[in-house]
């Protein structure tokens, strides 16, 4: 039987709207904060990135430049970061990915489920919604929310993915996954999940080295509107009649798990 799609899995930083470069920025205001001499310049961060996690990459960072650092100003630093990221992007900063807001839409009105699956801690993960959806609860669009705060391993390892399918009550074959970079998508296939892949700033071909989206159905530059349709780039998906589509809507994401079923 032809697999039935129940729920689409958002990624969260970077898929549902660009966020690593105001994430880079209270990183740094951090350090200044705490009068630090380091400041993450884009492609120190784009390598960091490596690195599921900003307590984890912080901890990372320090262990290299001063391996003998506390462990409480791990803590500290990634407190700090993450009260300096939510302050900013509370005054709406930050925009949908082309796309993002037209699909949960249609995925609400279609009667699927909403999940996201993030390391990031959920109180950024709620700020961050109520600012790009609008509304106190904005958040309660998504059935469930994965984050950082529920699983001990971060991605690449499957952990959040699998928390997410637990909590839906779904198998993985009824699910697609919206994700933006190669650690992303190998915790997601690493959980049995069709993935499909939009390159965000911090994740592009021309620039990272590190990405790789062998895995994913389909490698897109957005997810596309009917005035700025996406171009697909690479994945399983080339060649078939997906080229004719200007937008990623229900209807394709349909087409393109039954593709996913046929070939795993």
């Amino acid at each position: 039987m032809a697999p039935i799609l129940k729920a689409i899995i958002f990624d969260v930083d970077g898929t549902l709207a660009e966020t690593e470069e105001e994430h880079r920025k209270a990183f740094n205001a951090a350090f200044q904060a705490f009068s630090l001499p380091w400041q993450w310049d884009v492609q120190t961060y784009r390598k960091l990135l490596a690195i599921g996690g900003g307590r984890e990459r912080i901890k990372a960072f320090l262990q290299r430049v001063h391996p003998t650092v506390d462990e409480s100003v791990v803590d500290d630093l990634h407190r700090e970061k993450s009260r300096i990221y939510t302050q900013n992007i509370t005054n709406g900063c930050l925009k949908a990915r082309p796309g993002v807001l037209r699909l949960i839409e249609e995925a609400r009105q279609e009667g699927l489920y909403l999940a996201c699956a993030t390391p990031s801690q959920r109180s950024a993960v709620v700020t961050l919604l109520r600012s790009l959806l609008g509304g106190p609860r904005a958040e309660t669009i998504f059935s469930i929310l994965g984050c950082g705060d529920d699983v001990s391993r971060k991605k690449p390892a499957p952990d959040v993915y699998l928390w997410v399918l637990e909590q839906l009550g779904l198998q993985a074959e009824s699910c697609v996954v919206i994700e933006d970079t190669a650690i992303g998508l190998a915790a997601a296939t690493a959980a049995r999940l069709a993935t499909i892949v939009t390159i965000s700033t911090y994740s592009e071909f021309a620039h990272d080295k590190q990405q790789n989206f062998s895995e994913a159905i389909a490698v897109l530059n957005h997810l596309g509107e009917l005035h700025k349709p996406f171009t697909l780039l690479a994945g399983q998906a080339c060649g078939n009649r997906s080229r004719s589509h200007r937008i990623v809507d229900v209807s394709l994401l349909r087409q393109w798990l039954v593709g996913y079923s046929t070939q795993t």
